[in-house]
């Protein structure tokens, strides 16, 4: 071992050696998690390098190697290749976003899907609960869905350009839930997926709770930057990847076909499993001309495409489709069962029946004008935001002037009456100098209590 010369070297992170106990990688790995979890380590703080600190504690390199390997698996810490280590942005608290009840308070901050059209679906289940064949929608049986629930998912997606087999489709209980199941049917602890720099702060979470290491992917207004993944690919080893093609979250950014060709060709090369949740697909095929068609279609055997209802029908029936390669059957039917056993088929009949009579399109057609009259109210009031990213998107990605940190501004704005969240929440990656926040349209009660809401924000930013 080297004589240790670092006792007083300024380091971003020096361990209690006294502290330490054998084995020592796990015990370095619980000391750096105390430390951010407690707060002494700030996010995007840069962790000294292995062999600088393996030097200090008079250990070897392979030790702190193995800690900072189990630091990265709970999603504490993050390597960039050529930089170095550092604190995860969101390694000290939890990013889920929920809906929750608020007392005085407008919120701008959970997405949900203009419910006012939800009278139409009660109607639907009373019609289901009269059906003859009732008692066959509560037993245990075709857990992954029945074939005629099965057939109506696929006449649904077929306007989004997907065309599957039965038999490479399933019904799961909500997009969150097939993002759930992939994960566990497909990745193992360790794997790394590639994401937008900012994305789905639920997945950012469900990847912590997996110990699956996210690898950020910097963007421009078309998405995801091909030469930027194959770098990444090229550097690391990566075993899948995240896109949102039809409306990203948070971002509203649309994957357009040139990108889209691009992006399917480095997936590819490098034999990377793609998980495409493409929950807002009916907000932008047959309306953005760019949409074209989903990655699905360009990369049947290597993706998991995931269509939720929960945006375009109804949020609360818990109803989505997945649809897969052969080659993740097998594995995805497994997930499925030993993770919910079923879904229920009660749901699915209902939505199955919102389908087949037509209501679907009426349901849609009405949360589009809802979006459209929402994104209207918006503009009057950024106006810097037209023409910028998904025109009917359920929320808005608001850039603003770097204010107090982002735990500081989402409570000052709920203290003034706006939930809303800041950008920091849905980095995958290490922080940036620019700020958004992100403004969700669909949850308000009215365009009056959206209004109220927005002049609140236009009143607190200015």
């Amino acid at each position: 071992m080297p004589v240790n010369s670092f006792d007083h070297y300024p380091m971003s992170w020096k361990p209690d050696k006294q502290a330490l106990n054998r084995p020592y990688y796990s015990s370095i790995a619980s000391l750096l998690e105390q430390d951010i979890i407690n707060g002494f380590l700030a996010p995007g703080t840069k962790l000294p390098p292995q062999r600088e600190l393996a030097d200090f504690l008079d250990l070897n390199f392979t030790t702190i190697t193995r800690a900072y390997k189990l630091c990265e698996m709970k999603g504490l810490i993050y390597g960039v290749t050529g930089s170095g280590t550092f604190v995860s942005p969101n390694a000290s608290r939890s990013i889920t976003i929920s809906k929750d009840k608020f007392t005085n308070c407008i919120d701008l901050g959970f997405v949900a899907s203009f419910e006012q059209s939800n009278d139409i679906v009660a109607k639907v289940i009373q019609k289901v609960v009269d059906k003859s064949y009732l008692e066959q929608l509560l037993n245990y049986n075709d857990p992954t869905g029945i074939p005629h629930q099965k057939a109506a998912g696929l006449n649904w997606m077929e306007s989004f350009g997907v065309h599957a087999a039965q038999e490479n489709i399933a019904i799961v209980s909500g997009a969150q839930n097939a993002l759930a199941i992939a994960l566990t049917a497909l990745f193992e602890p360790g794997n790394k997926i590639a994401t937008d720099l900012y994305t789905y702060s639920n997945f950012i979470q469900l990847a912590k709770m997996f110990h699956i290491q996210l690898v950020p992917i910097i963007g421009d207004q078309f998405g995801m930057l091909p030469d930027e993944l194959e770098k990444q690919c090229s550097q690391i080893n990566i075993h899948g990847i995240f896109l949102m093609p039809s409306c990203s979250n948070p971002t509203t950014v649309m994957i357009p076909k040139f990108r889209k060709q691009e992006l399917a060709a480095v997936i590819h090369k490098h034999r990377l499993i793609l998980i495409e949740d493409d929950i807002h697909a009916f907000l932008t095929a047959g309306i953005i001309p760019e949409y074209e068609q989903p990655m699905f279609n360009l990369l049947p055997e290597q993706s998991v495409y995931i269509c939720g209802t929960s945006k375009s029908i109804c949020s609360g029936l818990r109803v989505a489709y997945m649809v897969y390669g052969d080659a993740f059957r097998e594995k995805i039917s497994q997930a499925i069962f030993n993770i919910n056993v079923k879904t229920s088929s009660f749901d699915a009949e209902v939505i199955t029946e919102i389908i087949l009579s037509g209501k679907a399109h009426e349901i849609v057609s009405q949360k589009k004008q809802l979006a459209q009259d929402a994104n209207d109210l918006f503009i009057k009031y950024f106006p810097q935001c037209k023409n910028v990213g998904h025109p009917l998107s359920f929320y808005r990605w608001l850039p603003i002037q770097k204010h107090s940190g982002s735990l500081q501004l989402e409570t000052d704005l709920k203290k003034q009456g706006i939930q809303v969240f800041h950008s920091d929440r849905f980095l995958s990656g290490q922080t940036t100098t620019d700020k958004y926040l992100r403004i969700a349209l669909s949850s308000t009660n009215s365009l009056e209590e959206l209004k109220m809401g927005l002049e609140i924000l236009k009143q607190y930013l200015s």
